[in-house]
């Protein structure tokens, strides 16, 4: 029996689109980075990109559960002399980039290195409902069917 590995010929990408209104941040986050890697292909090999591409609408309408939207925190370092910032969920959920805490979940799950930032290229995440990858013909995943805890009402 021998081991198969992808070449980069026998790589086929899709594009997928996923609604993230009224889903759960981990769990979502968890399914993109898995569709990003490839892994739920039969043809997964660790070394290569062989994942799909992702579409992610309504960033801006995903849930957090618990107290998360107020406690989790952002932080990031502006390079000068004590300049650390932070913001919690909530604000950036509210505010002009709603967007980076989808790309913030999922690119911790993925591998750190050339092969995660490959990787990470092929998401779009958008605030709104409309994207403009129409002509690509993307195929829909509705995670909120796909097991109940996926998606909160409250």
């Amino acid at each position: 029996m021998k081991t198969y590995t992808a070449k980069p010929s026998d790589i086929e990408k899709k594009w997928i689109l996923i609604d993230a209104e009224d889903v759960v941040l981990g769990r979502l986050a968890s399914q993109v980075a898995n569709i990003l890697r490839g892994k739920h292909k039969t043809s997964f090999t660790p070394h290569m990109d062989c994942g799909d591409n992702v579409i992610v609408v309504n960033a801006e309408k995903v849930k957090l559960t618990g107290k998360k939207a107020g406690d989790k925190v952002y932080y990031w370092h502006t390079g000068h002399p004590g300049g650390i910032k932070q913001l919690t969920a909530g604000q950036i959920l509210g505010g002009r980039f709603p967007e980076r805490v989808v790309i913030k979940a999922v690119e911790r799950m993925v591998p750190r290195g050339p092969l995660g930032r490959r990787q990470m290229k092929n998401l779009r995440v958008y605030a709104g409902p409309e994207h403009n990858h129409e002509a690509q013909q993307p195929v829909t995943l509705d995670l909120g069917a796909r097991n109940p805890k996926n998606k909160r009402s409250a």
